[in-house]
Protein backbone atom coordinates (compact mmCIF):
# COMPACT_ATOMS: atom_id res chain seq x y z
CA UNK A 1 0.00 0.00 0.00
CA UNK A 2 0.77 3.40 -0.48
CA UNK A 3 1.45 5.19 3.11
CA UNK A 4 -0.90 7.88 3.82
CA UNK A 5 1.79 10.57 3.67
CA UNK A 6 3.58 9.23 0.55
CA UNK A 7 1.87 10.40 -2.91
CA UNK A 8 2.80 8.32 -5.54
CA UNK A 9 6.44 9.32 -7.04
CA UNK A 10 7.44 9.49 -10.67
CA UNK A 11 11.07 8.82 -11.32
CA UNK A 12 12.84 10.05 -14.21
CA UNK A 13 15.98 7.71 -15.15
CA UNK A 14 18.72 8.47 -18.22
CA UNK A 15 20.57 5.79 -19.19
CA UNK A 16 24.47 5.41 -20.64
CA UNK A 17 25.13 8.85 -19.95
CA UNK A 18 28.53 10.12 -21.47
CA UNK A 19 30.42 12.57 -23.10
CA UNK A 20 28.95 11.03 -26.61
CA UNK A 21 25.44 10.94 -25.59
CA UNK A 22 24.78 14.32 -24.21
CA UNK A 23 23.91 15.61 -27.59
CA UNK A 24 20.62 13.17 -27.41
CA UNK A 25 19.73 13.68 -23.96
CA UNK A 26 20.11 18.12 -24.04
CA UNK A 27 16.84 19.10 -26.00
CA UNK A 28 14.84 16.18 -23.99
CA UNK A 29 16.96 17.40 -20.40
CA UNK A 30 16.01 20.60 -21.47
CA UNK A 31 12.47 20.19 -21.68
CA UNK A 32 11.63 18.01 -18.57
CA UNK A 33 13.90 21.22 -16.51
CA UNK A 34 11.05 23.92 -18.42
CA UNK A 35 8.63 21.65 -16.16
CA UNK A 36 9.98 22.71 -13.14
CA UNK A 37 10.98 20.61 -10.24
CA UNK A 38 11.76 17.36 -11.84
CA UNK A 39 14.86 15.95 -10.35
CA UNK A 40 16.81 13.16 -12.63
CA UNK A 41 18.41 10.40 -11.52
CA UNK A 42 21.45 9.97 -14.11
CA UNK A 43 23.13 6.68 -15.14
CA UNK A 44 26.50 7.70 -15.33
CA UNK A 45 29.32 5.24 -17.33
CA UNK A 46 32.95 6.20 -16.91
CA UNK A 47 34.40 5.42 -20.18
CA UNK A 48 31.38 4.69 -22.27
CA UNK A 49 32.18 1.96 -24.87
CA UNK A 50 36.22 2.28 -23.91
CA UNK A 51 36.62 5.88 -25.51
CA UNK A 52 34.62 8.32 -23.99
CA UNK A 53 36.33 8.57 -20.16
CA UNK A 54 35.16 11.02 -18.21
CA UNK A 55 38.86 11.64 -16.78
CA UNK A 56 39.61 13.05 -20.04
CA UNK A 57 35.93 15.48 -20.39
CA UNK A 58 36.03 18.19 -17.83
CA UNK A 59 33.53 20.36 -19.21
CA UNK A 60 30.82 17.09 -19.08
CA UNK A 61 31.91 16.46 -16.08
CA UNK A 62 31.39 20.20 -14.57
CA UNK A 63 27.48 19.26 -16.41
CA UNK A 64 27.50 16.63 -14.16
CA UNK A 65 28.78 18.34 -10.82
CA UNK A 66 26.20 21.54 -11.33
CA UNK A 67 23.18 18.51 -12.11
CA UNK A 68 24.50 16.94 -8.48
CA UNK A 69 24.45 20.36 -6.81
CA UNK A 70 20.63 21.02 -8.19
CA UNK A 71 19.63 17.91 -6.98
CA UNK A 72 19.58 15.43 -9.27
CA UNK A 73 21.28 12.12 -8.53
CA UNK A 74 24.27 10.79 -10.45
CA UNK A 75 24.46 6.42 -10.46
CA UNK A 76 27.45 4.27 -11.56
CA UNK A 77 26.41 2.49 -14.48
CA UNK A 78 28.66 0.02 -15.48
CA UNK A 79 32.17 1.08 -16.13
CA UNK A 80 32.81 0.28 -20.06
CA UNK A 81 29.56 -0.58 -21.08
CA UNK A 82 30.45 -2.93 -23.81
CA UNK A 83 30.75 -6.66 -23.28
CA UNK A 84 34.58 -8.18 -24.41
CA UNK A 85 34.03 -10.88 -22.34
CA UNK A 86 34.69 -14.35 -24.40
CA UNK A 87 32.32 -15.71 -26.55
CA UNK A 88 29.36 -17.16 -25.24
CA UNK A 89 29.38 -20.67 -24.57
CA UNK A 90 25.88 -21.88 -24.56
CA UNK A 91 22.67 -21.19 -26.15
CA UNK A 92 21.48 -18.94 -23.29
CA UNK A 93 24.58 -17.12 -22.81
CA UNK A 94 24.25 -16.04 -26.65
CA UNK A 95 20.69 -15.12 -26.56
CA UNK A 96 21.39 -12.72 -23.63
CA UNK A 97 25.16 -11.64 -24.98
CA UNK A 98 23.85 -11.54 -28.97
CA UNK A 99 20.48 -11.02 -29.19
CA UNK A 100 19.29 -9.34 -26.02
CA UNK A 101 22.38 -6.99 -25.77
CA UNK A 102 25.97 -6.61 -27.14
CA UNK A 103 26.76 -4.31 -23.89
CA UNK A 104 25.61 -6.87 -20.42
CA UNK A 105 29.17 -5.99 -19.46
CA UNK A 106 28.61 -7.42 -15.72
CA UNK A 107 26.45 -10.70 -17.28
CA UNK A 108 29.82 -12.82 -17.51
CA UNK A 109 32.20 -11.21 -14.30
CA UNK A 110 33.77 -12.99 -11.84
CA UNK A 111 33.86 -11.77 -8.30
CA UNK A 112 37.28 -10.28 -8.83
CA UNK A 113 36.54 -8.86 -11.63
CA UNK A 114 33.59 -7.55 -11.15
CA UNK A 115 34.76 -5.92 -7.66
CA UNK A 116 37.78 -4.27 -9.77
CA UNK A 117 35.47 -2.78 -11.91
CA UNK A 118 33.23 -1.44 -9.48
CA UNK A 119 35.63 0.30 -6.88
CA UNK A 120 37.25 1.77 -10.17
CA UNK A 121 33.51 3.65 -10.66
CA UNK A 122 33.44 4.19 -6.91
CA UNK A 123 37.31 6.14 -6.80
CA UNK A 124 35.98 8.32 -10.15
CA UNK A 125 32.84 9.05 -8.08
CA UNK A 126 35.10 9.99 -5.13
CA UNK A 127 37.22 12.29 -7.13
CA UNK A 128 35.05 14.37 -8.13
CA UNK A 129 33.21 14.50 -4.94
CA UNK A 130 29.98 13.23 -6.38
CA UNK A 131 27.61 11.52 -3.85
CA UNK A 132 27.35 7.55 -4.90
CA UNK A 133 24.56 5.45 -3.50
CA UNK A 134 23.33 3.30 -6.35
CA UNK A 135 25.05 1.21 -9.67
CA UNK A 136 22.98 -0.17 -12.29
CA UNK A 137 24.28 -2.62 -14.42
CA UNK A 138 24.40 -2.22 -18.38
CA UNK A 139 21.03 -4.00 -19.65
CA UNK A 140 20.18 -4.63 -16.06
CA UNK A 141 22.77 -8.27 -16.34
CA UNK A 142 24.32 -9.27 -13.58
CA UNK A 143 26.77 -12.34 -12.87
CA UNK A 144 26.70 -14.52 -9.95
CA UNK A 145 30.20 -12.75 -9.04
CA UNK A 146 29.01 -9.25 -9.48
CA UNK A 147 26.03 -9.83 -6.66
CA UNK A 148 28.83 -11.06 -4.66
CA UNK A 149 31.27 -7.95 -5.31
CA UNK A 150 27.90 -5.67 -4.64
CA UNK A 151 27.60 -7.49 -1.04
CA UNK A 152 31.08 -5.91 -0.30
CA UNK A 153 30.84 -2.08 -1.07
CA UNK A 154 29.01 0.28 0.47
CA UNK A 155 26.20 1.21 -1.99
CA UNK A 156 22.47 1.49 -1.61
CA UNK A 157 20.97 -0.35 -3.68
CA UNK A 158 20.88 -2.03 -7.48
CA UNK A 159 17.94 -2.54 -9.81
CA UNK A 160 16.49 -4.75 -12.32
CA UNK A 161 14.00 -3.36 -15.17
CA UNK A 162 10.69 -4.05 -12.00
CA UNK A 163 12.80 -3.44 -8.66
CA UNK A 164 14.85 -1.60 -6.72
CA UNK A 165 17.21 -3.98 -4.46
CA UNK A 166 18.58 -2.64 -1.29
CA UNK A 167 22.36 -3.68 -0.37
CA UNK A 168 24.02 -6.07 0.79
CA UNK A 169 21.54 -8.37 1.37
CA UNK A 170 19.52 -7.72 -2.29
CA UNK A 171 16.07 -6.61 -0.47
CA UNK A 172 13.50 -6.04 -3.13
CA UNK A 173 11.32 -3.56 -3.35
CA UNK A 174 8.46 -2.93 -6.42
CA UNK A 175 9.45 -0.26 -8.67
CA UNK A 176 7.98 -1.11 -12.04
CA UNK A 177 9.73 0.67 -15.23
CA UNK A 178 8.58 1.35 -18.46
CA UNK A 179 11.31 1.47 -20.92
CA UNK A 180 11.37 1.60 -24.94
CA UNK A 181 13.17 -0.80 -27.86
CA UNK A 182 13.81 2.11 -30.01
CA UNK A 183 15.96 0.99 -32.43
CA UNK A 184 13.45 0.27 -35.48
CA UNK A 185 10.37 1.84 -36.21
CA UNK A 186 8.18 -1.20 -35.82
CA UNK A 187 9.97 -2.00 -32.14
CA UNK A 188 8.96 1.80 -31.52
CA UNK A 189 5.57 1.36 -32.27
CA UNK A 190 5.18 -2.05 -30.08
CA UNK A 191 6.86 -0.31 -27.34
CA UNK A 192 4.66 2.47 -27.78
CA UNK A 193 1.43 0.09 -27.09
CA UNK A 194 3.14 -2.21 -24.39
CA UNK A 195 4.30 0.79 -21.87
CA UNK A 196 0.23 2.07 -22.58
CA UNK A 197 -0.46 -0.89 -21.57
CA UNK A 198 1.69 -1.52 -18.61
CA UNK A 199 1.27 2.31 -17.44
CA UNK A 200 -2.27 1.81 -16.97
CA UNK A 201 -1.96 -1.18 -14.89
CA UNK A 202 0.27 0.53 -12.76
CA UNK A 203 -1.41 3.83 -12.02
CA UNK A 204 -2.06 2.99 -8.84
CA UNK A 205 1.12 2.05 -7.72
CA UNK A 206 3.36 3.82 -5.12
CA UNK A 207 6.55 4.38 -8.06
CA UNK A 208 6.48 4.32 -11.46
CA UNK A 209 10.29 4.18 -13.35
CA UNK A 210 10.83 5.99 -16.61
CA UNK A 211 14.30 4.09 -17.93
CA UNK A 212 14.94 6.59 -21.02
CA UNK A 213 18.19 5.93 -23.43
CA UNK A 214 19.81 8.01 -25.80
CA UNK A 215 18.19 6.12 -28.85
CA UNK A 216 14.74 6.79 -27.74
CA UNK A 217 15.96 10.37 -28.10
CA UNK A 218 17.10 10.15 -31.66
CA UNK A 219 13.67 9.78 -32.54
CA UNK A 220 11.18 11.99 -32.39
CA UNK A 221 8.20 9.90 -31.86
CA UNK A 222 9.69 8.28 -29.02
CA UNK A 223 11.38 11.30 -27.23
CA UNK A 224 7.77 13.11 -27.85
CA UNK A 225 6.15 9.82 -25.93
CA UNK A 226 8.56 10.13 -22.97
CA UNK A 227 7.87 14.22 -22.49
CA UNK A 228 4.36 13.79 -22.76
CA UNK A 229 4.45 10.70 -20.27
CA UNK A 230 6.11 12.72 -17.45
CA UNK A 231 3.70 15.96 -17.83
CA UNK A 232 0.95 13.32 -17.80
CA UNK A 233 2.07 11.68 -14.64
CA UNK A 234 2.59 14.94 -13.09
CA UNK A 235 -0.44 16.36 -13.98
CA UNK A 236 -2.02 13.01 -12.51
CA UNK A 237 -0.28 14.24 -8.90
CA UNK A 238 2.72 12.05 -8.87
CA UNK A 239 5.90 13.16 -7.09
CA UNK A 240 9.15 13.43 -9.34
CA UNK A 241 12.04 11.79 -6.89
CA UNK A 242 15.21 10.62 -7.71
CA UNK A 243 15.69 7.07 -7.29
CA UNK A 244 17.43 7.61 -4.10
CA UNK A 245 15.31 10.07 -2.28
CA UNK A 246 12.45 7.81 -2.98
CA UNK A 247 14.25 4.63 -1.40
CA UNK A 248 15.01 6.80 1.40
CA UNK A 249 10.84 7.60 1.88
CA UNK A 250 10.15 3.62 2.02
CA UNK A 251 12.73 3.12 4.61
CA UNK A 252 11.36 5.87 6.40
CA UNK A 253 7.77 4.31 6.04
CA UNK A 254 8.70 0.61 5.26
CA UNK A 255 5.32 -0.05 5.22
CA UNK A 256 5.11 -0.93 0.93
CA UNK A 257 7.97 -3.56 -0.06
CA UNK A 258 8.15 -6.93 -2.24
Amino acid sequence: MVEPNNPPALLLVLHDVAPCTWADYQPFVEAIDALGGVPLSWLVVPDFHRRNALDTDPTFRQRLSERAARGDELVLHGYFHDDQEPRPSTPKHWLMRRVYTHEGEFYQLSRETALARLRAGIEMFQRYDWPLHGFVAPAWLMSEGTRLALRELPLSYTSDPQHLYRLPDFTAINAPGLVWSARSAWRRGLSKLVCEQREQRWRHTPVIRLGVHPVDMRHRFSRDYWLHTVERLLNEGRVPMTKIDWLTQQHNHPGYAA
